[in-house]
């Protein structure tokens, strides 16, 4: 078959799609949410099991998507159905690129109003608004935020436009260039925090914490607590990291280069915990997971430490450009396929898109104040949206994308792009792909499923 070329442009190395695919699942949860959930489960037993689960579902699945996008050089609704009528099978396939480009549009619509939290800290720390404040104090700031749907709107505004304007640029001048600037700046702000935090003094708690090696602390639960973050973490199931495959060089590994995603992906979050908790334990304060740790703990602790302001502000700033990151992945499947089925712009594209999420982001942020009352199964909007993407389309993506490379592409196209060198390292994936993560995945569908509703 002769070899496509994306229309939309190509990564200049490896090394660029690698920083721009971690940059797509290094997010806010990473931050705050597997440090937590890794000191609560047993610490490094907890990391043990998840870096196996990860080797099991994460990265295969991961290697499917790339390989299917590096195959099919469109859009992952192009990719799948193209990729299909190659093996022989029907274009319907592609309803996988639809469900997960939406899943990815639907995330941005809530995680923007997310972000603009994130905005509004920066500037509140910047400015110094949180030096000498007790937990109520901060409580009172957030729970203001959150009552304030003008605020919430400019913040939220800011960060569409902000994000769009990177799509608009296309893979080179868009993708690539903020790779190129936001990924080492990431980087370089989380190794000056872990500093900052070995500082404190209280460095050796909040090692223990995360680390302690303690299996009778790992239930069940834990172990698919583990399982779930694992699919998660790597923003499978939504086509980000499809699309961004079709913009992989052919001599590219895929393996090896999953695998330095993967491990990058992996490293940032346990180095955010490092950052974080010696921090949080320095002040006394509950390691407690979730909004509350990163928008009223973190604030506080910051506040009442030497220095506290200005790393406060790099520590917002960080997570800041991970949600930056992170957003830019999710808008791309929907950018890339307007751009090559409709004929537009990526100018024209980004702006549709822009407008279109923003107005949806403000059904979101509204749910915290406007329309707090309003209820669908008896979730607000943004309730529900978290719940339909992550319980739902995600898992249900993920699920079918393992069975479409297990069982439908043929093994000489797989093997034809995977390039593995050794035999057994192929068949390994292929055994994989075909029985244990789609029964994974299914099991976290299913629990997931079962957790929200019972």
């Amino acid at each position: 078959m002769p070899r496509k070329q994306s229309i939309h442009g190509a990564w200049t190395n490896r090394w660029i799609f690698i920083l721009a695919a971690t940059g797509s699942a290094v997010g806010l949860g990473n931050i705050w949410k597997f440090p937590y959930i890794a000191g609560e489960n047993g610490g490094g037993a907890f990391v043990l099991v998840y870096l196996f689960c990860i080797l099991l579902v994460g990265i295969p699945i991961m290697m499917s998507e790339v390989l299917i996008g590096r195959r099919g050089r469109q859009s992952p609704i192009n990719s799948m159905r193209e990729t299909a009528y190659e093996a022989g099978h029907h274009g319907r396939w592609a309803g996988v690129g639809w469900m997960g480009a939406l899943a990815g549009f639907f995330i941005f619509s809530f995680y923007s109003v997310v972000a603009g939290w994130v905005l509004y800290y920066i500037a509140g720390m910047g400015v110094g608004k949180f030096v000498d404040l007790g937990s109520e104090q901060a409580g009172q700031i957030f729970n203001g935020l959150l009552a304030d749907p003008e605020t919430l709107l400019i913040w939220h505004t800011l960060f569409v436009v902000i994000v769009m304007m990177v799509i608009a640029g296309g893979v080179n001048k868009g993708l690539e260039r903020a790779t190129r600037v936001l990924m080492p700046m990431l980087f370089v702000l989380l190794f000056v925090l872990l500093a900052y935090s070995i500082s404190s003094g209280y460095f050796s708690q909040g090692w223990d914490f995360m680390f302690h090696f303690d299996p009778s602390e790992l239930s069940w639960n834990a172990v698919l607590v583990a399982l779930g973050h694992a699919f998660f973490t790597l923003s499978l199931g939504m086509g980000s990291i499809m699309a961004y495959g079709s913009y992989m060089g052919k001599k590219d590994s895929i393996g090896g280069t999953v695998l330095a995603i993967a491990a990058l992906d992996t490293l940032v979050a346990l180095v955010a915990g490092l950052a974080i908790f010696p921090i949080v334990f320095a002040n006394q304060l509950d390691p407690g997971a979730g909004p509350g740790l990163m928008f009223i703990t973190l604030p506080v602790a910051f506040g009442q430490m030497p220095g506290g302001q200005v790393f406060g502000f790099l520590f917002f700033l960080m997570v800041g450009f991970a949600a930056w990151t992170s957003a830019i992945s999710l808008m791309e499947p929907g950018a890339a396929w307007l751009v090559e089925t409709l004929g537009m712009s990526r100018v024209r594209a980004a702006l549709l898109l822009g407008v279109v999420v923003w107005a949806l982001g403000i059904l979101a942020l509204s749910s915290f104040n406007i329309t707090a009352d309003l209820t669908l199964l008896g979730m607000t909007a943004f309730d529900f949206l978290d719940f339909l993407t992550a319980n739902i389309m995600l898992p249900l993506g993920g699920l079918f994308i393992a069975i479409f490379a297990g069982w439908y592409l043929t093994r000489e196209m797989t093997e034809d792009e995977l390039s593995l060198r050794s035999a057994l390292i192929y068949h390994a994936w292929r055994l994989v792909i075909r029985y244990v993560s789609p029964l994974a995945v299914a099991v976290i569908f299913a629990l997931n499923l079962y957790q929200k509703l019972a």
